[in-house]
Parts: C-alpha cells; structure tokens; sequence
C-alpha cells in the first residue's frame, strides 16, 4: 500500500523533511536566544543608566578592559580638558544617521592620569582631509560625566583601523593606542560626555542607547518552529495524497483491462 514511499523520489523528499526539521528548530532557538541576550542587554543598559554616578576611577585604569556589566556606567571626572591633543574619529553618525567626526578629547584628571572623552559629533568639513570646525571645551578645572565605554578594536567593531590619515584624525577609539601618542598613563575605555552639555547644538551629544526595543527575534523564533512543526504535517499530507492518487489510478485501470477479457462462446 505504501510501497511508493521506497521510490527513489519519495526517498529524498523524507530525507529532505528530516533534515530540515532538526535545523528550523536549531534555528528558531538562535533566534531565541538573541531574544534573550537583547532583553538581557536592555535590562544592563537601563540598571546602569540609573546607577548613581562614581568616579571614573573606580571603574577603570590603564590598561584596563572595561566588561561587559560596566558598559554605559554613569561616571564622573574631575580636571581640565587637554584641546592641544585632540583628534576626531572619521566615519560616524549622529541621531539622523549623517556621516562625520565624534570629537575625542584628553581630560587631565587631577591626579595627572588622563581619560578620553567622547564630546559628540560635528559634521565633516567639505574636504574630508581637513580637520572639522570644533567648538571648544569648557576651560579651567570642569566635572564631567558620562556614560563609560570599552576601548574599540577592529575585531569588535568591524572598523579598519587605516594609516596615513590626515593629521588629528583616527579611525578607533582606543586609549592604548591615545596613550602611546600622548606619552601618558590613559585609563582604558572612554567616557561618552552627558554633562555638562554644550552651549550650543554642536558637538551633538551622543544619545543614550536604544534599551526598550526588543526586536522581532522572538516572532522568528516562533516561526521557524511552526516551520519545523508544519514539514511532517505536510509530509504526512503528501503521502496520503499521493496514496489516493495511486488508488484512483489502479480503480481506473480495473474496468479497462475487465473490458479486453473475450466473453466464452456458446456451446
């Protein structure tokens, strides 16, 4: 009766909805945990954006890899900004998704270590060789605070670290390598500047990030399991289908092959 299912053609298509089953369900559980691991990430973001600000210095140090649980910390810094040494870093957007520069600066802390400030973003000028126009920073001893941020690596955010950039421009945010240019001790990571904000619209501070979308990983995950719920249902669809199809075939077949058989002849 089910004889058809040992044809060559049924043979690949079960082989077919086997495969197929384990790696939907595999991949409705990928998505399902980048649900988890972005309802997580929303979850360190808001508790740290609340946290009370502390000095920079409690969170970090030269040479330090800021992880992963202090990322967006509230943090504050005592000293004067050091504009002699800054640089800006190419290819960045702002809120609107323009392309231009974040403006990075060096803040002396009162103990004669320094920490790299993210001031926020100005366009680019029209000659991408020529250094952007830049407000200046406050002068005189100043408190900041921002939000504290790991040093940028190539491997971590895709970015090409190039040489030859025309002078007072970087492609990464890293304090080694700010440190090794300044020839002093840099705490590792960077500080995004919240306060004290600008006097006018430029530099754009950099907004907080984004903690309350979710995203759509767990509609996906949801759908690659009713995928892998649906390939033996229509397997088994399929097969039955197929099994009246070939009933009907042979029904049919029955009268004609009856109507050939020569009826006997009288005595």
């Amino acid at each position: 009766m089910y004889r058809f299912l040992l044809s060559r053609q049924w043979v690949i298509l079960t082989l077919l909805a086997l495969v197929l089953i384990p790696v939907m369900i595999e991949l409705g559980f990928w998505q399902f945990h980048r649900h988890e691991h972005r309802v997580a990430q929303n979850a360190l973001i808001a508790d740290n954006l609340r946290a009370k600000p502390v000095p920079v210095a409690e969170l970090t140090s030269p040479g330090h890899t800021v992880p992963r649980a202090d990322y967006w910390r509230q943090a504050t810094a005592t000293g004067t900004f050091d504009t002699a040494h800054e640089v800006v870093v190419r290819r960045r957007t702002n809120a609107d998704d323009k392309v231009g520069f974040f403006v990075l600066t060096p803040f002396l802390l009162t103990d004669g270590r320094v920490v790299l400030v993210n001031r926020g973003w100005v366009p680019a000028a029209a000659d991408q060789a020529a250094f952007p126009e830049v407000p200046p920073a406050p002068k005189g001893q100043v408190t900041v605070t921002g939000r504290l941020k790991a040093d940028e690596s190539t491997g971590a955010s895709g970015i090409k670290d190039l040489s030859g950039l025309p002078p007072r421009q970087v492609m990464l945010i890293n304090s080694e390598q700010q440190a090794e240019r300044l020839g002093r001790e840099v705490l590792g990571g960077y500080l995004e500047q919240t306060e004290p904000r600008p006097s006018g619209d430029i530099p754009e501070l950099i907004p907080e990030p984004d903690h309350d979308s979710i995203g759509a990983h767990m509609a996906y995950a949801v759908q690659w399991w009713l995928f892998a719920a649906g390939v033996p249902v229509g397997w088994v669809v399929l097969v039955r289908r197929e099994k009246r199809d070939l009933a009907a075939a042979a029904a049919a077949e029955e009268p004609a092959e009856a109507s050939t058989v020569p009826e006997p002849s009288a005595p």
